[in-house]
């Protein structure tokens, strides 16, 4: 059962540091429209004159999910995402939790494609250690791990996902992957 749209929305799962924001460009190079799901708590801590950080920004997914419950950042993009969807393919970039996946997966059924990549937790650390950009050490990986799965209902999404990607290689094999799960998703 679908949401009567002829558009679909695709959700990007995965643990930090897999690769989920390199295949979401992949969809946005392709025309796609994009809803980072990372991006309401960013907003949340600028608008309030908090440092964005690692440590912040879990904070901040933590309250919100404490304050509108843990299908939080769902519920607070969901009519962006009815609007995109209008228009469009849309690709979620960070959906975490089993909350946030069921309150999509009612508004949507089977519109909404949950793909998840999963990468090796050494090559995440290591890759996640050298990024340019709030870069974290393998300490820092490891509890925010913990965080995500046992705060943020994070591996629910990632085990009931429609398609998996594994990432433990190099960007050209994770393009080939995605063709792959293109002519999957089209073939649907």
């Amino acid at each position: 059962m679908g949401s009567g749209l002829t558009n679909k929305a695709v959700a990007v799962v995965g643990m930090c540091g897999s690769g989920k924001s390199v295949l979401c460009s992949y969809f946005t190079d392709l025309g796609w429209s994009s809803v980072y799901f990372g991006g309401v708590a960013v907003s949340q801590l600028k608008k309030n004159g908090i440092p964005v950080t690692e440590a912040n920004e879990r904070q901040i997914r933590e309250q919100l999910r404490r304050d509108l419950g843990m299908g939080a950042f769902a519920v607070i993009l969901k009519d962006e995402i009815l609007e995109k969807l209008n228009k469009g393919n849309v690709v979620l970039d960070g959906l975490y939790s089993w909350s946030e996946y069921v309150i999509l997966k009612e508004l949507l059924g089977d519109d909404l494609i949950i793909l998840a990549v999963v990468t090796n937790s050494e090559i995440r650390k290591k890759r996640l250690n050298s990024r340019p950009i709030r870069p974290l050490s393998a300490e820092m990986v490891d509890s925010r791990d913990v965080a995500e799965i046992e705060n943020s209902e994070k591996g629910g999404p990632i085990a009931k996902a429609d398609y998996y990607v594994l990432n433990n290689g190099t960007e050209q094999e994770l393009k080939q992957q995605f063709a792959e799960f293109m002519s999957w998703f089209k073939a649907r």
